[in-house]
């Protein structure tokens, strides 16, 4: 029989740096899976207290095209939404957690006394610790509950592909949730509604067809995302704001 000391040195062995890196990734790993038991703790109470609500509890999923905005992106993104909103105001946002969650604490905050009808369209699970969510994949752009036709006066869309079908999809998803079509600047609209679009540059001319009638174009503002992206992106709307004001040339 051979000998099992003889076996055990046969044995691959790890490096000091390779355990040390493992130690670390499972160290995240159950922090990661500790935020998130938090989260439902709190969801379980409809989300009461002080504590704000954080992305760190959703790990990205880089093959499903998850990458979050960064806070302050995703703040700027909602305070936009939230700009002359009121009780009555309708807001969707379509494929972009990260700005719903700064919606969540904006809407918490001391600096909010309006509580508007707020839905997160999402494709991941996880999300449904939220009230709010509604399960929602681009494939599927219209199979949504009927109550949600033509009822939302703010949209923020963030399709997750770089395809013109899954563009062209998350479009048809917009119009078919919004309450009105027409430019912020037309004289003739009958409604506020606020659309803002962000994705990649190369999206660009794309974009302004699918949402031309809505009055979209490209503006200044510089989308950043938490763990940084290689693509680049740009941020899309029918209304200039403090935050950005529209590219003339677009």
């Amino acid at each position: 029989m051979a000998s099992t000391e003889t076996d055990d040195n046969d044995m691959p062995q790890l490096s000091a740096g390779a355990l040390d890196a493992l130690k670390e990734f499972y160290s995240e790993r159950d922090s990661r899976q500790k935020r998130f038991e938090d989260l439902k703790t709190q969801a379980e109470d409809d989300f009461g207290g002080n504590a704000k609500l954080s992305m760190e509890a959703f790990t990205e999923d880089w093959n499903a095209s998850q990458f979050w905005y960064n806070d302050e992106t995703a703040t700027i993104l909602a305070q936009q939404l939230l700009d002359g909103a009121t009780n009555e105001t309708h807001i969707a946002v379509v494929s972009a957690p990260s700005v719903f969650i700064q919606l969540k604490n904006l809407l918490a905050s001391e600096d909010y006394n309006i509580q508007p009808k707020l839905i997160l369209l999402e494709y991941d699970e996880r999300f449904s610790v939220f009230k709010e969510f509604v399960q929602y994949d681009f494939e599927h752009p219209i199979k949504l509950p009927a109550e949600f036709k033509s009822s939302f006066d703010r949209i923020i869309c963030d399709p997750p592909f770089l395809s013109q079908d899954c563009q062209t999809k998350a479009a048809l998803t917009a119009r078919w949730l919004a309450k009105t079509w027409v430019p912020m600047e037309s004289p003739n609209k009958t409604e506020s509604f606020h659309l803002i679009v962000c994705t990649g540059e190369r999206m660009e001319d794309l974009i302004e067809k699918l949402y031309a009638k809505a009055g979209a174009r490209t503006t200044t503002f510089e989308v950043k995302h938490a763990k940084g992206l290689s693509n680049e992106f740009r941020c899309y709307a029918n209304f200039e704001s403090g935050a950005w004001k529209w590219i003339m040339n677009s």
